[in-house]
């Protein structure tokens, strides 16, 4: 039997990508003045979360999961805001035509501060000092003053998280997310490209339709859903101070939430099963996520199931493939093959982002787009043949007109790069990207729907 759990037992466990604050008694405090304050979400929320993940588990929803790399305390404006969320309902429209199925939208906001880091320290013009590891840590200038690790942050991460949740759910309860207002959500910057218009097209379809259902009878004042959507938060739970001092328990069930976010996730980097990270994750009831790199075997994966979703909870664990599009072929479908085996009820969820970083010859980080989309259809290609479910797709991208990924048919080069470079990590897509991205899973899930439909013909046909 696992040992009893409460919100403090991973401070035993060997810990990872942690910061080494230097006043342990200031940190003390800031989590106690955390501890005290209200919760960003609400236990309610997350189980929704669960079942509608459940239903993606099982093959009748898709996931879409998208956001910023790294939120930052200098982009903190509502806009940026705005025209995340803007792109994020772009994508669930094109993505929901193509599946004829329901898409459950979740954000990488308010709470996605802190990153993983390969090494402790880096070096410019010979100096090393500490990494930046967020917002939520230190800062990203390099001097000695901004690496220090400040605990102070966390508090004001808080505060951004509650003013962005904030503004989320006005967004989608307040009438923005009306369908009615389909075209109002194309972006200026990317209604003159081919993408823009593809999507103007899908939106006329969409007017149509409306048109056509108001005609029978089915009005925006009987389906409330036709003017707003549910839209959920998430982020990795990397600080596990701060996540442990935002755990609540639900005076409801009495269970242990982590009520910093819907749902948080465990990177590749802290995936050690007598670790941390994965101690505090199994004992809170959020649905949670688990990354899975071209390093995770199949015995690991099985034993990472069994201890974060012990009962098999359809809509509990969603695995988060991030192979690199030149290993999913070959990495991902063992890792499937194990799963489907064991019986175990998991969303299969794919990141084409993090396994296809590359430094450019001008010196940036970014990601090639062809290559983005190589491991996308590589994650479909290794489903189909494994007859397992592609249920969902988890991308870094920004409402903003950013160069960070090169290629795609904006054609951003490499010269380009430094033009509207402003990513404080990791390079993300812009709107114009992430619809055409958008437009090619749409595609994948239109053709596994007419295959599974064909399938059951010809079964019924036979029988």
């Amino acid at each position: 039997m696992a040992a009893k759990w409460t919100p403090q037992t991973w401070r035993d466990k060997a810990i990872s990508q942690v910061p080494d604050y230097p006043d342990p008694a200031a940190l003390a405090r800031v989590e106690r003045t955390l501890a005290d304050y209200p919760p960003l979400v609400f236990a309610g929320e997350a189980r929704r979360l669960k079942e509608y993940l459940g239903d993606v588990a099982e093959g009748k929803a898709f996931l879409l999961q998208g956001g910023d790399c790294a939120e930052s305390f200098a982009e903190f404006r509502a806009d940026n805001i705005r025209d995340t969320f803007r792109v994020l309902l772009q994508m669930a429209v094109v993505l929901t035509f193509g599946a004829a199925c329901p898409v459950v939208k979740v954000g990488r906001m308010a709470g996605q501060f802190a990153k993983p880091r390969s090494a402790a320290t880096e070096v410019q013009d010979g100096k090393e000092l500490p990494s930046y590891r967020g917002d939520i840590v230190n800062a990203i200038e390099f001097d000695d003053a901004s690496r220090v690790p400040d605990p102070e942050r966390l508090v004001r991460s808080y505060n951004q998280a509650a003013a962005t949740l904030n503004l989320l759910r006005a967004f989608a309860q307040g009438g923005f997310a009306d369908l009615h207002k389909v075209h109002q959500w194309n972006l200026k910057f990317v209604s003159g490209s081919a993408q823009g218009e593809r999507y103007e097209e899908l939106a006329a379809r969409i007017d149509e339709a409306l048109g056509f259902m108001e005609a029978c009878g089915i009005t925006p004042d009987k389906v409330p859903q036709l003017l707003e959507t549910d839209f959920y938060t998430s982020h990795e739970a990397l600080l596990l101070n701060y996540e442990q001092a935002l755990t609540r328990i639900d005076s409801l069930s009495g269970q242990w939430y982590d009520c910093s976010a819907h749902l948080v996730w465990i990177g590749d980097r802290t995936r050690r099963l007598d670790g941390a990270h994965v101690e505090f994750l199994r004992g809170v009831q959020n649905p949670i996520g688990l990354k899975c790199g071209p390093t995770m075997t199949t015995d690991d994966l099985l034993r990472l199931i069994d201890v974060l979703n012990p009962e098999n909870v359809p809509g509990r664990l969603t695995l988060i493939a991030r192979m690199g599009s030149d290993k999913v072929e070959a990495k991902l479908p063992p890792l499937l093959r194990a799963v489907k085996r064991a019986g175990r009820k998991v969303v299969w969820s794919c990141d084409p982002m993090h396994g296809n970083t590359i430094k450019s010859s001008s010196g940036y980080k970014t990601r090639p787009f062809d290559r983005i989309l190589a491991e996308v259809r590589g994650f479909f290609a290794a489903h189909r043949t494994e007859g397992t479910y592609a249920g969902g797709v988890h991308f870094e991208m920004t409402g903003q007109d950013v160069t960070e990924c090169i290629g795609g048919a904006q054609a951003i080069s490499e010269a380009s790069l430094g033009d509207r470079y402003h990513t404080h990590c990791d390079p993300r897509l812009n709107a114009n990207q992430a619809l055409e991205l958008a437009f090619l899973v749409s595609e994948q899930l239109k053709a596994e729907r007419q295959a599974r439909q064909s399938e059951a013909a010809r079964v019924a046909a036979a029988s």
